[in-house]
């Protein structure tokens, strides 16, 4: 952990490294021929030999590098047309050999893809992994831990469950609560919403009129769960930030003809940082006995920042919590938590019964695999179990607490600027802003050429049916002044 003033933060990776040599397609041509002539005796997949030996040395070589201080300059991403002139085609008969294989994947995975770690990669929620984690994900791989069940994965799945309390404390979650880590918001979403239709089929009955309800700002997932559960989306009109009131599902809830089974609040929009009336949603769940999900994959990890967390009350009386590590609590991709106020309702709506499962059916212990629309899973909750081992809860409330800071101290140049205006003022550290007098094609021209120099990357967005720009700072490594240089581009 480093120690800026009085402020600590991860030791995230800024950018990785273009140091790679970039491929010959001669030479690997060359090599593939000479390969096919002269195979060598007893190759096989999983022999540790001395050519193994070399490989390991050479990818803990770009592991040291990647994850050191060389900075990655931001370029336009190619087309599939370009990088197959680039590379050629790679996989052979008898292939090229570890050496040159894995020059190409370095350079595959360096120079020809976007640095989402820059700190100006300001876009999209944007991942930026702690070195800790990212080593620990590198072990997690090494170790092939199968972490459907304990009985095989006992002691990941334990660490996980550590983790998992962690959110759940800092939730306000009772002891009984519990969850699992999925690949993503959208499959932990599909999975909230399945488990909350089951509950309410078991509790009435089934019904052909089963709907979602949530706001036109909900994350995209849920619109997707509703079409996957082949239900209704009923929209509860949002306010002047599109965050659900108290007041307008009461309304819609009064109106409907649906049989709403879970309302789906969000708590930290993707697109504006806003945070719905949560605890007057909750209220309402409960006096109806609705499902209440709560969808905070991006907001959920201001949670850890005892800043923020006043910003989340009535979270604490979710039936289900998603948040996601590799958004704002600085995992690797890909990690999301699936929380449950009952875990056991998630388990009779999930287990998977089959003949060679008995053993696992009857089991006593923490099965992941049930709680989950999964199966087949590694252990991905343990490398931000393990960044929280290493440097300890006060290094993410820190980092977060950066986040928010610099979100602000932009979102107030922006204010002060004459040709800018904030759209409204950030709940979290997500800005909407608009270029005074700006188009669409003026937008999309500016946005392109911002990456094309390298400086940055800032799409524009949709508010309100009026295209306008949006930053989203989730890397504690992204400074006031790497804003500010984006934000003298648009004079």
């Amino acid at each position: 952990m480093q120690i800026r003033g009085s402020v600590a933060v991860l030791d995230v990776p800024p950018w990785g490294t273009r140091d790679v040599e970039s491929i010959d397609i001669h030479e690997m041509t060359t090599a593939a021929s000479e390969v096919a002539e002269n195979p060598k005796p007893g190759q096989t997949l999983h022999r540790y030999d001395a050519e193994a030996q070399q490989l390991a040395e050479t990818v803990f070589d770009f592991v040291r590098s990647r994850l050191g201080n060389t900075p990655q300059s931001i370029d336009p991403v190619p087309t599939a047309s370009e990088l197959q002139v680039h590379t050629g085609e790679l996989i052979t008969e008898t292939g090229l050999g570890a050496n040159l294989a894995f020059r190409s994947l370095t350079d595959l995975l360096s120079a020809q893809s976007f640095p989402v770690t820059h700190p100006r990669a300001l876009s999209f929620v944007n991942h930026s992994p702690a070195v800790s984690a990212t080593l620990a994900d590198i072990a997690l791989s090494a170790a092939s831990v199968f972490a459907d069940w304990w009985l095989d994965g006992a002691g990941a799945i334990h660490a996980e469950n550590q983790a998992l309390r962690w959110l759940a404390d800092l939730a306000g979650f009772p002891e009984s609560a519990g969850g699992t880590f999925l690949s993503g918001g959208t499959v932990a979403n599909l999975t909230a919403m399945h488990v909350a239709r089951c509950t309410w089929v078991a509790r009435n009955g089934r019904s052909d009129k089963l709907a979602i309800a949530a706001t036109r700002e909900a994350h995209s997932s849920i619109r997707l769960a509703a079409r996957v559960l082949d239900v209704e989306l009923v929209t509860v009109p949002g306010d002047e930030l599109g965050r659900m009131t108290e007041a307008a599902l009461a309304e819609m809830l009064a109106t409907t003809d649906r049989d709403i089974f879970v309302v789906a609040t969000t708590s930290g929009c993707t697109n504006n940082g806003a945070i719905d009336d949560l605890r007057g949603v909750a209220a309402i769940c409960q006096e109806r006995n609705l499902w209440f999900h709560v969808d905070g994959a991006y907001g959920g990890g201001a949670l850890a920042s005892r800043t923020a967390r006043p910003l989340f009350a009535g979270i604490e009386l979710a039936d289900s919590l998603v948040i996601d590590p590799h958004k704002w609590l600085f995992a690797p991709v890909d990690c999301s938590t699936l929380l449950y106020r009952d875990p056991e309702l998630a388990r009779r709506a999930n287990t998977q019964a089959a003949d060679y499962l008995d053993v696992i059916d009857g089991a006593t212990e923490w099965n992941p695999s049930d709680y989950g629309i999964h199966m087949t899973r590694r252990a991905r909750g343990v490398p931000l179990w393990f960044t929280l081992v290493a440097h300890g809860t006060e290094a993410f409330d820190s980092a977060i607490d950066t986040c928010l800071s610099v979100a602000k101290d932009a979102a107030k140049a922006i204010d002060e600027s004459n040709h800018l205006q904030l759209v409204c003022e950030p709940q979290l550290s997500v800005v909407l802003f608009r270029r005074v007098g700006w188009d669409r094609e003026e937008y999309l021209a500016w946005s392109r050429e911002l990456e094309r120099t390298g400086l940055g990357q800032v799409v524009p967005t949709s508010w309100n049916g009026e295209m306008v720009l949006r930053i989203c700072v989730v890397n504690p490594r992204t400074t006031v002044n790497d804003i500010r240089q984006i934000l003298e581009t648009l004079k």
